[in-house]
């Protein structure tokens, strides 16, 4: 009978598992390297990490715990993750989670696919964690390879979990952004010209791209003073836009400094009705917060400054708007494509074991419950 097939790390490689900021500030030129020969995303990027981890609260239930191969002095493998302590279980998950709408792993162009799973089960085998929760996987991404039962040594504790969600884009073959907005219901394009319409009284309106030069601070309050009325309004928080908190201006500043930032205005004379904070990566238009200021509700600034970045950034020869993550109806709105967002859970401990027993068993009841009664019965008979 054939034995375990057992892929051996080569004789110039390494694994690491970086567990503090000090360390985590020495790889940064070898990770920023990696992240410019893979092609990832800002979301994946050490800078974007580590503003993460200067302004996260609670840092005395949080520790990093970044997978790292090595070859010779070259990075050429990153798994960026971070352990958060909840109701006494200890999980897994993506470094930044909150501020991280598509999480994956970096890996070299010239390197074997097969040092992933090599490098998850060093991170299993070190512990320091109860359960593994990881969300937001695109179909394509790197970390998909590891869910699949065929690839040697990737470990036996992660299984799909019930969680997705949604991301919407905007991708079509318009030659540029009139010929979109043509390419809107005759009610879409009265709703924008109506809103213009009622946000030009008592005043000039004006849709424009910051300068990469102005001052960001007093946009950003104006943000961050925004949003807390919206979430407030829906009961809902984020330490992001916490008073006080610097999260917003740090991720921002990553931004600005890769070349990415696009911030989005509407003004109406010298004040801001609706602010978008985009960034722009891989021919991609990427909205990453946008918010407006209620007393306009009547008026959808928000819509018509979602209307106005999409035909700029169609006219700039963009080939996709993405929205992120998150499913509202203002985002499905204008989409003409939708991507779904999977994720992975396992316990590594018998306290994980059992929290991740205990999630699967909340859903299927859930679910259950959720049924007609009619096909409850119709189960029941079979």
């Amino acid at each position: 009978m054939n034995g375990p097939v057992v892929c051996r790390l080569p004789r110039t490689h390494r694994i690491e598992v970086a567990t503090s900021a000090a360390r985590l500030a020495e790889i940064a030129p070898a990770w920023t390297a990696l992240w410019q020969r893979a092609g990832g995303l800002v979301f994946q990027h050490p800078d974007w990490i580590s503003a993460w981890w200067r302004t996260t609260p609670h840092q005395d239930r949080r520790g990093l715990r970044i997978g790292l191969v090595w070859s010779d002095e070259r990075l050429v493998a990153v798994i960026p993750l971070a352990t958060f302590k909840r109701s006494g279980i200890r999980i897994l998950e993506w470094a930044a989670k909150d501020h991280c709408d598509y999480g994956d792993v970096l890996l070299a162009p010239d390197c074997d696919p097969q040092i992933l799973p090599q490098l998850w089960q060093r991170i299993v085998d070190d512990g320091g964690f109860d359960v593994v929760y990881l969300n937001r996987l695109l179909p394509d991404a790197r970390f998909q390879a590891l869910l699949d039962p065929a690839v040697p040594g990737r470990g036996t504790i992660l299984q799909p979990n019930h969680r997705s969600e949604i991301s919407y884009r905007v991708v079509g073959t318009w030659q540029d952004g009139a010929q979109w907005f043509e390419s809107q219901s005759k009610k879409t394009r009265q709703n924008y010209r109506r809103g213009h319409k009622f946000m030009e009284e008592g005043g000039a309106l004006r849709f424009r791209l910051m300068d990469a030069h102005e001052d960001r601070e007093p946009v950003l309050e104006r943000v961050a003073a925004l949003k807390r009325l919206w979430l407030a309004k829906h009961g809902r928080a984020s330490d992001l836009f916490d008073e006080g908190s610097t999260a917003l201006a740090a991720l921002v500043s990553v931004l600005a400094g890769l070349g990415l930032l696009r911030i989005f205005v509407l003004e109406r004379d010298d004040a801001i009705i609706a602010i978008s904070i985009n960034f722009e990566q891989h021919g991609t238009m990427m909205a990453f917060v946008t918010t407006y200021d209620p007393a306009f509700e009547r008026a959808s600034p928000g819509m018509v400054l979602m209307m106005d970045y999409i035909q700029w950034s169609l006219d700039q020869g963009l080939t996709t708007v993405d929205f992120l993550c998150g499913g509202e109806d203002f985002k499905r709105r204008f989409s003409t494509h939708s991507v779904t967002l999977s994720s992975v859970m396992g316990g590594r401990s018998l306290r994980g074991r059992l929290a991740a027993l205990a999630d699967r068993a909340h859903h299927a009841t859930k679910s259950w419950r959720s049924e007609k009664p009619s096909k409850r019965a119709e189960l029941a008979e079979e």
